[in-house]
């Protein structure tokens, strides 16, 4: 073994010059300070992580059936009355939802709401004596800082993986295309059935939803902040669903000449080319056309879809609101009202 990738290492290696040396006391006092970082976050953590098994209707087959297709997936307790957080993608779409506890017991559970866009989903279980997982704050995270995933990777249940934070602020594509941000990126492992379960810091609190990884590569895993699934949860729990704004054109992002954005005093070098109108839509009605390229949104400029994606919030449906565009080689301001999508809207 090549000394100088042994540092902690004391018997029967050379000690090259400036590697640093840990008495085997010290050494041990190391390894302990970490073990028990993980152990304390899993044994606080662990009563509140479920897994999820999930039966999803598919088409109806020759014989008048309709075939039954399985998965599974983690979640963790919300309250003690048995709101459980999880994955959209584990839940969406499910006819039977059974969840198994810490303790063993089994439950049925029942959709409450599900969002594809930020991937988080709410279901409920009739079951008293629940331990509800404690919060944190994903804005306080550090590059660097200990954390510790739990669940149920191939149903094996309460599985503990540890890892460090690679990265705060990522975005990543949530299945249904939109773009997700503030995405927390981790090492610790992640497998199929680990969706939906909890990313926790060293005092035990969930600081993630644990949400995908990148195949084949190895650590490479993903979470979804706390932070954002505190807002997405709240209203899923009051309505259900999430409301999005939408306007009804199909686009692709495109440069802008220099020149043009020098002369229209644009911070910016990219848009959005509108390519398709949809009939009777906000953009139709206001006066959107193919061709035109849009810029700004509500005075905030635009240089992608994902950007116009992330302006159409909840607060700009039913208002109006101003849309910049460059319509050959003039710019202009147009008025739009946006709608509520209807995309996700429950039956």
């Amino acid at each position: 073994m090549d000394p100088i990738f042994s540092p902690l290492l004391n018997e029967g290696v050379a000690n090259p010059a400036g590697v640093p040396r840990f008495p085997a006391a010290e050494e041990g006092e190391l390894l302990d300070a970490y073990s028990s970082a993980v152990v304390g976050a899993a044994g606080r953590v662990s009563p509140c992580v479920v897994n999820i098994e999930v039966t999803a209707r598919e088409g109806p087959q020759p014989n008048g059936d309709r075939e039954s297709r399985g998965g599974s997936g983690s979640g963790f307790v919300l309250t003690p009355d048995g709101f459980v957080i999880t994955n959209s993608h584990v839940v969406h779409g499910a006819s039977r939802l059974v969840v198994t506890l810490a303790d063993g017991r089994k439950s049925s559970a029942t959709l409450i709401g599900d969002d594809p866009d930020t991937d988080i989903g709410v279901i409920r279980i009739g079951a008293d004596n629940l331990v509800p997982a404690a919060l944190g704050d994903s804005d306080e995270l550090l590059v660097g800082q200990l954390v510790v995933a739990i669940g149920s990777p191939y149903g094996f249940q309460r599985t503990v993986t540890a890892g460090v934070v690679s990265a705060v602020g990522r975005s990543l594509r949530a299945y249904s295309g939109r773009l997700m941000d503030n995405i927390i990126q981790t090492d610790a492992a992640l497998n199929p059935g680990n969706s939906g379960g909890p990313l926790v810091n060293s005092r035990g609190e969930v600081v993630g939803v644990n949400t995908a990884t990148i195949l084949p590569a190895q650590g490479l895993c993903f979470a979804i902040a706390i932070n954002t699934v505190k807002f997405v949860v709240n209203l899923l729990m009051r309505d259900g669903r999430v409301r999005r704004g939408y306007i009804g054109v199909g686009g692709q992002n495109v440069p802008l000449l220099r020149r043009v954005a020098r002369f229209h005093n644009l911070a910016h070098e990219n848009g959005i080319l509108v390519v398709s109108i949809e009939a009777n839509s906000p953009a139709e009605r206001a006066g959107l056309r193919e061709g035109d390229v849009v810029v700004g949104f509500d005075e905030k400029p635009v240089t992608s879809i994902d950007d116009l994606h992330r302006l159409l919030t909840l607060a700009r449906i039913e208002e109006k609101t101003t849309v910049s565009i460059l319509r050959g080689v003039e710019k202009m301001k147009i008025a739009i009202v946006p709608a509520e999508s209807q995309i996700y809207a429950r039956e």
